[in-house]
């Protein structure tokens, strides 16, 4: 499992790559594993407004659905239109081709209440 350093994550198996006042949302290398082989991503649009722990679309896996939640508060700015037809690709590069969508990010601060790499990796391995 992978466990990028520069990212920030929640406890909901999301990650966060900042990038100056944006930030780049996805789901981890974790949470694709444990849902296994992703068939449908639902996403918010462009223009939409995110609140931090609040539901902003949904995963759907061969047997589940999860609900994503957003790690931070802002406004959505780019939004990752190649999972529409290849939701497979979250599975495939969870930290790269794979993200969600492009916030800009509301509150910085709140990026104080996400876990670095080595916290996220302690988090995982408890919760097994």
């Amino acid at each position: 499992m992978d466990f990028p350093e520069e990212l920030k994550y929640s406890k909901e198996h999301i990650w966060v790559r900042v990038e100056g006042n944006r930030g780049v949302i996805g789901i981890t290398d974790y949470a694709q594993q444990e849902l296994g082989t992703i068939t449908v991503i639902e996403l918010p649009s462009v223009g939409d407004e995110l609140e931090q722990d609040d539901s902003f679309g949904s995963v759907e896996a061969r047997k589940t659905v999860a609900d994503l939640y957003a790690p931070l508060s802002g406004s959505v700015a780019e939004v990752n239109g190649e999972l529409r037809d290849a939701p497979e690709i979250v599975n495939d590069d969870p930290y790269d081709s794979g993200w969600l969508v492009v916030v800009d990010i509301a509150d910085h601060e709140e990026l104080n209440l996400l876990m670095s790499a080595e916290l996220y990796e302690d988090y995982v391995a408890e919760s097994r």
